[in-house]
This record gives structure tokens, C-alpha cells and sequence, in this order.
């Protein structure tokens, strides 16, 4: 599946496609898989795939303009950042 959603973008990306139709299409791959969703998670799973593109950019120029600390960084790269710098 995940190799799906590669050949899409790669197709996407090498015919010259904006990054909105590139967005779009991957919202359209999404939306597909939120089939293999337990009952209880589906709704919650389309409701993520529809976000729309403008929203995404939106919340995405937030993320880049906060300074990194402000940004919550998943723990695994913290960790793997921090073992970065005992081998520098």
C-alpha cells in the first residue's frame, strides 16, 4: 500500500504536478485506505483526509516560522538527535 502512495507521488511529482495536486492525490489515497479503519475510526479517518490543501499550508508555515524548540518534536528524533551528538 505504502507503495502505492510512492508510485503516486513519484508519478506526480515527475510530470510536473503542483504541490496542491500532489496533495490532492495524496488525500484521495488516504481517504481509500480509511476503508481498512475499524467502524470506530473511520469517520475520525476521513475527517483527517479531508483537510483541505489551503488548511495544510496554513498550519504548515505555522510549524516552519516557530522556532525549533518551540515545535513539539516526536520523542524517537529527540533520542536519535541526541545519540547524533555523543558521536560528533
Amino acid at each position: 500500500m505504502k507503495g502505492t502512495l510512492l508510485i503516486l507521488v513519484f508519478f506526480a511529482v515527475t510530470t510536473g504536478c503542483s504541490n496542491k495536486a500532489v496533495y490532492d492525490n495524496v488525500r484521495i489515497y488516504q481517504r481509500n485506505e480509511c476503508v481498512n479503519e475499524p467502524p470506530s475510526t473511520y469517520f475520525e479517518c476521513i475527517e483527517r483526509a479531508n483537510k483541505s490543501y489551503e488548511e495544510y499550508e496554513r498550519e504548515r508555515k505555522e510549524v516552519l516560522e516557530k522556532p525549533e524548540s518551540d515545535v513539539k518534536i516526536p520523542k524517537t528524533i529527540r533520542m536519535l538527535r541526541a545519540s547524533a551528538h555523543y558521536r560528533e
